[in-house]
């Protein structure tokens, strides 16, 4: 890669952390599409769950106090069971659907989350169950699926360091194991490895700063700034396939 081009590349991973510590859905909703413009979509699901353990053991540094053990067994199982399927099904899917399924799934998780700015979703261990299934499929398959788990998790109503604490721990069981999967489909390739310490100290830098984010303005309206990004993230998606 061009140096011009890792330098927009870090910046993104850079902006895309921040926005996804504060609105809470993770990084990975923002990073994906952003690292197909520079990557070819195999390589952007590869590149992002290596990107995601540090980001999420630095989370898990910054937000140790407390997490639910209940949540992590009832959510984190069934996520980290279906991201292994879905790891596994995308080798055989072409990657020009995967990214157009990818800029719809963005602009419809935006346009649900504006409409349903209130939806309460019962925190039972059926739909647990069924969030981690889901946002497990999801981030396997798209290389994204925080959005569905932070929905999810929004239903127990946790403090915010319980919630970022217990989505972290949560998120790296998923990417240490589709980052398995995607290693051994031959998604993880020796010459994007330099941008993994790159990616390090970007998800560090990214994460604090997110962190002083949310201690300083309201996390609702900021989450509908993040939206309107989605939404605009999932058109240019769509307008940029080849």
């Amino acid at each position: 890669m061009p140096p011009d081009k890792i330098y927009a590349f870090i910046t993104s991973a850079f902006v895309a952390e921040i926005l996804g510590t504060v609105g809470g859905f993770g990084s990975s909703l923002f990073f994906v599409p952003i690292a197909a413009y520079f990557l070819d979509f195999h390589s952007v699901l590869g590149i992002t769950a290596l990107f995601h353990v540090s980001s999420n053991l630095t989370k898990i540094a910054l937000f140790r106090h407390g997490f639910d053990k209940n949540i992590i067994l009832w959510v984190g199982i069934p996520a980290v069971v279906f991201v292994v399927i879905g790891a596994y099904l995308s080798q055989f899917a072409n990657t020009d659907i995967l990214e157009k399924i990818l800029g719809v799934f963005l602009i419809v998780i935006s346009v649900f989350f504006f409409l349903n700015r209130n939806m309460k979703i019962e925190p039972s261990r059926r739909n647990s169950l069924l969030g981690g299934v889901f946002s497990g499929l999801a981030a396997g398959l798209l290389g994204t699926g925080g959005a569905i788990r932070g929905l999810t998790l929004a239903s127990y109503q946790l403090r915010i360091e319980v919630f970022i604490a217990t989505s972290a721990i949560i998120d790296l069981a998923i990417d240490a194991s589709r980052a398995v999967v995607y290693t051994s489909n031959g998604y993880v390739h020796k010459h994007d490895l330099y941008l993994i310490p790159l990616l390090l100290v970007v998800s560090i830098l990214g994460t604090l700063i997110g962190k002083k984010i949310l201690s300083k303005i309201s996390e609702d309206k900021f989450k509908m700034i993040v939206l309107g990004m989605i939404f605009l993230t999932g058109i240019f998606s769509l307008l940029n396939l080849n």
